[in-house]
């Protein structure tokens, strides 16, 4: 458990660490681009993203969950990867014109020739941090991310300066790439082969077909607005609706993506031990709403400030979309990791169906819903949310034992945090005027709220706050 909570923590730095610096890109990007600028590249990035799901072929996942992992299966997974991702980086270039005349905006062809040199490189890290998160060597994972996050800031910010508009940002992805190959040259775990080898590579495509087919449909339906917008309402409206995705993804940013690299090969290891995964599911499901309610409702009541302060006024548009999204952020935040349950415990093929559904669900919701304009897609999101939410429920019950009546009492004491913690924005909103200061005002009296409620309700994340708390007195001397 000890080695649990280390691992949570430098996670959790790593993850704080990329979000500092990429809100801080965020708040500079926003104002140096235009919004269509910004929309052009929104585009080939949700078009890529697609073609990212395949790119390793589901290697990741394979190799931290697999029960036995030699060489030759290390061989095998990095010769699926290599040969997936330059075949989709060659996809990808094929392809770049035609997207930029389907769009009528041609620097996107620009765009997505450089986001395709990324593709070539990628495979040169992913293998290395695949292996590194199976070994929860998380403080190597830091080093290698947060150059990638500095790097990418630096020569994005660089060229937007210089007047490069969209492809500053496509420049920035690339440097980043190469930058994270260089450093995770030394981190490399022992052992790791150099060459690649489609001998065994049966096993890893078996495992990675379902992994893989789930993972891509639900980045489709992750896409799917902002590829319909893109179309129906143009590369402006894509930026907005980009914007206020990007702030309900904040997050996932700093909590689910801390949360999740640990978790999946935690669960991993209990699953090859044969010892039940619906307690250690049920208690992830109570700190995550924890956490993810009082997020959301603070940034339901608040999205103008919060929306100003991020990006300025220039994207104030964005805010009643927020307001609207938020609701699909408090609902899946109970579903968010069932993922890595389902995956850890094998059931890669009920994942990728539940994937399927899923995106196909949403899609239909959204697609007429864009001929309304951006509010009716933002509540489009919502209804897909819900019935996400409704599958997934469904197949926890079915394959982790895992009912409504658990989820609502893991969930319980997570909600009246939230109610004793809504008090303080709730205020901001009466008594102080849109802006930063509200925002800061209300961020400010919800913290201690939250920790004091916390405590009262003892909530499963009290003892966890308790034990750090008293690490952090033990090292720093505090009496």
């Amino acid at each position: 458990m000890a080695g649990a909570r280390r691992s949570l923590l430098v996670s959790f730095a790593e993850r704080y660490t990329a979000l500092v610096i990429g809100t801080l890109g965020t708040m500079l990007v926003a104002r140096m681009l235009t919004p269509a600028e910004i929309g052009v590249f929104s585009i080939g990035a949700v078009l890529v993203g697609l073609a990212q799901v395949l790119r390793d072929f589901g290697v990741g996942q394979y190799v931290v969950a697999t029960a036995t992992l030699g060489t030759a299966q290390l061989r095998a997974a990095l010769g699926v990867a290599t040969t997936a991702a330059w075949s989709l980086a060659a996809v990808v270039a094929l392809l770049a014109g035609p997207a930029a005349a389907f769009y009528g905006q041609p620097v996107l062809r620009d765009v997505l020739l450089l986001l395709a040199v990324n593709f070539l490189l990628v495979p040169l890290t992913s293998l290395t941090l695949s292996c590194l998160r199976r070994a929860l060597r998380l403080s190597a994972i830091y080093l290698i991310n947060t150059t990638h996050s500095v790097t990418q800031l630096s020569c994005t910010l660089w060229l937007a300066a210089a007047g490069y508009g969209s492809l500053s940002l496509a420049w920035g992805t690339v440097a980043a790439a190469m930058a994270a190959v260089i450093v995770s040259l030394p981190l490399r775990p022992a052992g790791m082969p150099w060459l690649p080898s489609w001998k065994g590579a049966g096993a890893v495509l078996r495992f990675g077909a379902y992994a893989t087919g789930g993972n891509i449909v639900d980045e489709a339906g992750v896409a799917a607005p902002e590829l319909i917008v893109g179309k129906l309402l143009g590369p402006e409206a894509v930026a907005v609706f980009g914007k206020a995705q990007a702030m309900l993804n904040l997050f996932n940013q700093a909590v689910t993506s801390a949360v999740s690299p640990v978790l999946l090969p935690l669960f991993a290891a209990q699953a090859r031990e044969g010892r039940s995964l619906r307690e250690p599911y049920l208690l992830t499901v109570g700190c995550m709403t924890a956490i993810a309610w009082p997020f959301f409702l603070l940034l339901a009541l608040l999205p103008l400030s919060a929306t100003r302060l991020l990006y300025g006024p220039q994207w104030d548009e964005a805010a009643a979309l927020i307001r609207i999204m938020c609701l699909a952020g408090t609902l899946y935040s109970m579903f968010s990791m069932a993922r890595y349950l389902l995956v850890a415990t094998g059931h890669v093929r009920e994942q990728a169906r539940l994937d399927t559904l899923a995106v196909l669900g949403r899609v239909a919701v959204v697609l007429p819903a864009a001929a309304g304009g951006l509010q009716w897609v933002a509540a489009a999101v919502v209804l897909g949310a819900i019935f996400r939410s409704w599958l997934t429920w469904r197949c926890l019950a079915r394959l982790a034992g895992v009912d409504s009546q658990d989820l609502l009492r893991a969930a319980m004491p997570s909600l009246l945090v939230t109610a004793v913690t809504a008090l303080a924005p709730l205020s901001a909103c009466l008594f102080v005027q849109p802006g930063t200061n509200q925002l800061l005002v209300a961020v400010a009296a919800a913290i201690p709220l939250w920790l004091a409620a916390v405590a009262l309700v003892r909530h499963p994340l009290a003892g966890e706050l308790g034990l750090a708390w008293r690490r952090i007195r033990g090292r720093l001397q505090i009496p």
